[in-house]
């Protein structure tokens, strides 16, 4: 008698009051095998979001924010593409069996993000009327009067002293190999009002770090392999900044402003074809010449590989394929720098 009463307290029957005066009813079938609601496992919380480096633009003071756009840290591949020449360059300099010294390649992380923020910033003084005219560009803070010349000046000159303390951090050699590239920094916005290929002239600005990185590491440069590796880098520029210039070439022609993409034409596949097989045979020989191993050579493959695809698929009447295929260059860059690191430990 008391198992039944003590039954129906827990399930219910029609017409039954449990013991706080509401009707227990039996639930159906199928809700009484659901399991209980104390067992149910819990939704897994969200994971932590990843910002995007546009996000994190927006999201600063907005005081700052002409500041951080002006140095285009909300586009972070001109970053990459400055970056990597010079992980290569460490790579390459690391003793055998050994991985490349993290010390230095923090230290080239923080000199290209205030030397790309210094370039872009002297690119924009000198172009702000040019960029007025076109759509792209007209938003930059200097072109849309959102900070003044003497304001980026001041910044300019901010970053630069920033980029002298990182450059002091390395050896004798490097500080006055450094500081030669200064000269490069700072005309190269002016070559595209003179000849057809400014981005000649950006690949020895880009590619500097392929040297600096193995005189920061040796105290001098090996030019067997830095002279290559340096090459490489400058036809891996004209590959990339020739696809950007794609995406300006109409506005380009009505404001009279230069570029390989206008000097090419209908023919920049063929260019770019011969300037990534330079590239691959200028990272064979750096190579064969601090005697990488298999997957250095792997590596290699790949970013040909890479490059034939992006080339191939390359539409140069669509700008935001353009923009696609230039920002794909960061994977070309960081397959050929994992080459380096795992032929290094090869050896």
């Amino acid at each position: 008698m008391a198992a039944a009463l003590l039954a129906r307290l827990c399930c219910g029957s029609p017409g039954f009051r449990g013991p706080f005066g509401l009707r227990a009813t039996r639930p159906p079938l199928a809700a009484a095998a659901a399991p209980p609601l104390l067992l149910r496992r819990p939704a897994a919380p969200p994971g932590p979001r990843c910002f995007s480096a546009a996000e994190l633009v927006r999201a600063a003071p907005a005081a700052l924010q002409p500041y951080l756009r002006l140095m285009r840290l909300h586009q972070p591949a001109g970053t990459w593409l400055l970056y990597l020449p010079c992980t290569w360059s460490i790579g390459l300099a690391a003793a055998p069996g050994c991985l490349p010294d993290w010390r230095m390649l923090s230290l080239f992380g923080v000199g290209a993000v205030l030397m790309r923020g210094a370039g872009c910033t002297i690119n924009d003084m000198w172009d702000r009327d040019y960029d007025r005219q076109v759509a792209r560009t007209a938003s930059r803070p200097l072109a849309a009067g959102d900070i003044s010349t003497f304001q980026s000046l001041v910044f300019l000159g901010g970053q630069l002293s920033l980029a002298l303390c990182v450059l002091l951090c390395l050896n004798y050699y490097s500080i006055i190999l450094g500081a030669a590239s200064l000269l490069l920094v700072i005309t190269y916005p002016l070559m595209k009002r003179v000849t057809y290929w400014p981005q000649l002239v950006l690949g020895f600005t880009f590619n500097w770090g392929a040297l600096l990185g193995w005189s920061a590491i040796k105290g001098s440069c090996e030019w067997s392999v830095c002279l290559p590796l340096y090459f490489a880098g400058v036809m891996w520029t004209l590959v990339y900044d020739t696809i950007y210039a794609h995406q300006d070439k109409r506005d380009d022609i009505m404001i009279g402003v230069k570029s390989t993409a206008l000097q090419f034409k209908e023919d920049t596949k063929q260019w770019l074809s011969g300037f990534s097989l330079a590239m691959l045979l200028s990272l064979c020989m750096a190579g064969m010449n601090c005697n990488q191993t298999f997957p250095y050579y792997s590596a290699v493959a790949a970013v040909g590989a890479h490059l034939a695809h992006q080339i191939y698929t390359l539409d140069i009447d669509k700008p935001e394929d353009c923009w696609k295929k230039f920002a794909s260059n960061r994977t070309v860059g960081i397959l050929l720098f994992i080459g380096i690191v795992l032929g290094n430990l090869w050896k």
